[in-house]
């Protein structure tokens, strides 16, 4: 793949991963807890790296054209999008949460980031609707390798921008707890908005 493509599809990726959503959230409900950023972070990517695993198979293309199993996958994502914001509110967090508690939850962090971006049914269209834009069946590169070379750049552009917003959230939130309990209540506000969206989306 020649440098031009590769920096037009980052220009177009790092915009739809700019652009906030639950993805973001998380992250920052993450940030305000000793070391959960990084399992967070983590498990979000984790999530993607099974989009590329499909995406490198060639599985995307038909599991995004069965609207069955689009439908499903809607559903499914924007219930535990509803689950988690919902806990979000009930237990909303704050700077200074105890190391060893979230310590001994650290896989249970990276497992919910994992559902968060593998159950979003906007990750298997961005797969399967932008990745094909930028991808030469006629090139020199196998289309696998075009593909996962695509799929790596928007992982770790995900990492990058995740860390970042938790990393801020931190910094700006740590010394404001009523400020962070109000930004977590938000974050687990927009998870469920999200997931209120998605589940009309895929039912109607």
């Amino acid at each position: 793949m020649d440098t031009g493509t590769i920096a037009a599809f980052l220009a177009v990726d790092l915009l739809l991963v700019f652009t906030p959503g639950a993805d973001w959230a998380y992250a920052i409900s993450a940030g305000l807890q000793k070391r959960a950023l990084l399992p967070a972070v983590a498990g979000l990517v984790a999530g993607y790296a099974g989009y590329t695993l499909l995406a490198v198979a060639g599985l995307v293309v038909i599991v995004a054209s069965s609207t069955t199993v689009l439908t499903a996958l809607t559903v499914l994502g924007a219930a535990y999008l509803v689950w988690l914001g919902w806990g979000v509110l009930a237990r909303p967090i704050s700077p200074g949460v105890a190391t060893e508690a979230v310590s001994a939850s650290a896989r249970q962090i990276m497992l919910k980031g994992a559902g968060i971006s593998g159950l979003n049914p906007k990750a298997l269209l961005l797969y399967f609707s932008l990745f094909p834009q930028f991808i030469d069946p006629s090139g020199s590169w196998p289309v696998a390798a075009q593909t996962g070379l695509l799929s790596t750049l928007h992982m770790v552009s995900c990492a990058v921008v995740y860390l970042t917003v938790g990393i801020l959230a931190r910094t700006v939130l740590a010394a404001r707890p009523a400020a962070a309990r109000a930004v977590t209540r938000t974050s687990g506000a927009m998870m469920i908005i999200i997931g209120g969206f998605l589940l009309v989306e895929g039912l109607v």
